[in-house]
């Protein structure tokens, strides 16, 4: 954890299109850094962007009617609109058609040539005018670049960049750093493409002109990744600006895979030969697909943001980005996963820790806060000591995983304190001691104290990565802002609430989201040929919906035949319908014979509630009552309440077989009280 600077940069991303879901996913990551920084007492600097130079902006303008600049700020925008919808918090947004950055572009140039690095030849080789870079006949895989973009033959006039001489340079360097390239597989992957040896790489162009000018020789412009790159420094006001002396030896760049060998390999060499330091380190992410495909624009499956966020919340969009895959490794995103972790872990595990407390906090208190309870008051007990162990576990664990940028992990073990608080509860009964009257008081004002003590904790903890509700959360419970600090979270520092601040009775942080939702793009119109079964007159489709016309006529096709044959696909549900189900852990606190039927015990359910729940139950032929006290079972939770032979029974619990055969489905040891079984 720095206590110094910190800076953190995304790629700038290219004004080719509006921002999808792995835009996010990186401006997201650089965020949740620099606020983790920040929250550890670090001087933090986060950069974004856009790239706007380049024949393939130049092409794109043409075809649009417009210049190359209309074209650059019409999408320019989105990506500095992106911020605000993910609730990102960056410190600058650098565009390469800025003034500012073209100095430096020029002075960056004019370093490496006095370094003896640039030197005027021709160059003849396959270009990619989608990749913006030339590659080799070895490089080429079925005639096309390694993405799949078509290549044509060019022969031109060019500046070229001595990279050969840094081969081994840059292996020492690497050799000397091993945490420079992150993940250690693609620390790697560079190694071994160093190692064969480096080419000399053209860095102008004279084939179109939207480009910054190469120094005293304006039939060039600077080949694209040496003007985006220098990004990073022009934004610190070059080398010698005030921002640069304060951050730049803190540089930390998050990118795509799929730029990594620029930012390893030329960034560092262009570096070393104006003689300026490296960055401190370049973390490499995966690719997103989308419900187990690449996102294409012409499938429209691209997730937006904009939307995504409007169906969910920023928050809840973060924490599914975070949560869901190991940073670094290639995740996909579906709609199921993202439904599943809000309601379960966010609205289930997290709202019941904070509804049940304040909850509590309002019926046997009137949301007025006990006074302090700390490890060294004589109230403080056994359940305390638990809870506080269990949080300085998750303390650790939390700064472990963010030493190493592994996101999930750091969520996992906030919320293995989220549990512990739960199980704290379940454990220590405040609506028993709330029965006991004044004779229990001061335990009941020591359990509510911890439980909002925790919270406090915990929304400290979420800042970086839930921003919004966990600052709404933090004000909600009267913490003091001085205290939004990661040092404040440490046992020395346990009760930093005083007591007597009547808090919010109530709030709903993260809702329960019922599908399906709208999160992707439109595909783009594409007129198709049809019947005229199929189409009316003047109809225009798109290819998607087409092909979903004639799916449901077939489905319909199929449907007609099941039941002509007698079968029938009722027996399935959609996995909206099961997400409906609330089935949650809960503990037999008391069992007894149904006063109107022979078959049916009567069940007292905890599920972590202020009352327990009462539930009827078919399987008296195969337990005694008395046998079923302490189980922990599966209660479908949210089933309408029915009166069952004149008792109300609310909830069912889980079970197989039947008659004297017939077993609960049991839970073992592990989740709390209360939790959602998923």
């Amino acid at each position: 954890m720095s206590r110094d600077q910190f800076y953190v940069t995304t790629p700038i991303y290219y004004v080719n299109d509006i921002p999808h879901v792995g835009h996010a996913y990186t401006t997201l990551a650089a965020d949740t850094l620099s606020r983790w920084h920040s929250l550890c007492g670090a001087d933090t600097y986060f950069l974004t962007g856009t790239d706007e130079h380049g024949l393939k902006i130049e092409q794109a303008a043409r075809a649009k009617g417009v210049s190359p600049q209309e074209h650059a700020d019409r999408f320019s925008k989105p990506f500095r609109d992106l911020c605000g919808v993910i609730d990102a918090q960056n410190s600058d947004f650098i565009r390469t058609t800025e003034p500012r950055h073209q100095r430096v572009v020029q002075e960056m140039w004019k370093r490496m040539e006095e370094a003896g690095d640039i030197y005027l030849g021709e160059y003849a080789g396959w270009y990619s005018v989608s990749d913006e870079a030339y590659f080799t006949e070895e490089e080429l895989v079925e005639g096309k670049a390694p993405t799949g973009s078509p290549v044509s033959w060019v022969v031109e006039k060019s500046y070229f960049f001595r990279l050969s001489k840094y081969t081994e340079p840059l292996l020492a360097h690497i050799e000397a750093h091993p945490q420079f390239i992150v993940p250690t597989s693609r620390a790697n992957e560079i190694k071994r493409f160093v190692e064969q040896g480096l080419r000399d790489i053209s860095i102008s162009r004279t084939s179109f002109s939207w480009g910054v000018p190469v120094p005293n020789d304006k039939d060039h412009v600077t080949y694209v990744w040496v003007d985006a790159l220098t990004n990073y420094i022009s934004a610190l006001g070059g080398a010698n600006g005030e921002l640069y002396e304060r951050y730049w030896s803190s540089a930390h760049h998050i990118i795509g895979k799929d730029i990594l060998r620029f930012h390893a390999v030329y960034w560092p060499c262009f570096l070393m030969s104006a003689g300026l330091p490296l960055p401190q380190q370049i973390i490499a992410h995966g690719w997103w697909t989308v419900e187990g495909e690449k996102m294409s624009k012409s499938k429209g499956n691209a997730i937006d943001p904009i939307k995504a966020v409007k169906a969910v919340g920023a928050d809840a969009f973060r924490y599914f980005l975070l949560r869901e895959i190991p940073f670094g490794s290639d995740g996909d995103f579906s709609q199921a996963a993202l439904i599943t972790r809000i309601n379960s872990e966010l609205a289930n595990d997290y709202g019941n820790l904070l509804n049940r407390t304040l909850g509590m906090l309002k019926k046997y208190r009137s949301s007025i806060l006990p006074a302090a309870v700390t490890p060294t008051s004589p109230l403080w007990g056994e359940l305390e000591s638990t809870l506080l162990s269990a949080v300085e576990k998750a303390r650790v664990e939390l700064c472990t995983a963010m030493d190493s940028y592994k996101f999930h992990e750091a969520l996992r073990a906030i919320w293995t304190a989220v549990s512990a608080g739960n199980k704290y509860v379940d454990s220590a009964a405040p609506w028993t001691l709330a029965k006991a009257g004044e004779e229990r008081a001061s335990d009941l004002d020591r359990v509510l104290y911890s439980l909002v003590e925790l919270l406090r904790v915990i929304g400290v903890w979420t800042l970086p990565f839930l921003p919004a509700k966990s600052q709404e959360l933090l004000e909600s419970i009267k913490v003091p802002q001085e205290s939004w600090r990661f040092d404040s979270t440490t046992a020395d520092s346990w009760g930093v609430l005083t007591g007597g601040e009547t808090l919010a009775s109530a709030l709903s942080l993260f809702p329960r989201v019922e599908g399906p939702l709208e999160l992707t793009r439109q595909a783009p119109v594409i007129a198709v040929e049809t019947s005229a079964e199929e189409t009316s007159a003047g109809e225009t489709h798109t290819a998607e919906q087409t092909s979903t016309k004639k799916e449901l006529k077939a489905s319909k096709q199929k449907s007609s035949k099941q039941k002509s044959s007698g079968s029938s696909a009722s027996s399935t549900i959609e996995f909206d319908d099961f997400m409906k189900c609330e089935i949650k852990v809960g503990c037999i606190r008391a069992a007894e014979a149904h006063p109107n039927a022979d078959r049916l015990l009567k069940l007292s359910v905890d599920i972590g509630e202020e009352e327990l729940r009462t539930v009827c139950a078919g399987i008296a032929s195969a337990y005694q009552a008395s046998e079923l006290i302490g189980r922990r079972v599966a209660l479908l939770a949210n089933l309408k309440p029915r009166k069952i032979r004149g008792v109300l029974s609310q909830g069912m619990v889980l079970a197989a077989g039947e008659g004297e055969l017939i077993r609960l489905i049991e839970v073992p040891d592990g989740p709390s009280i209360g939790e959602a079984i998923r």
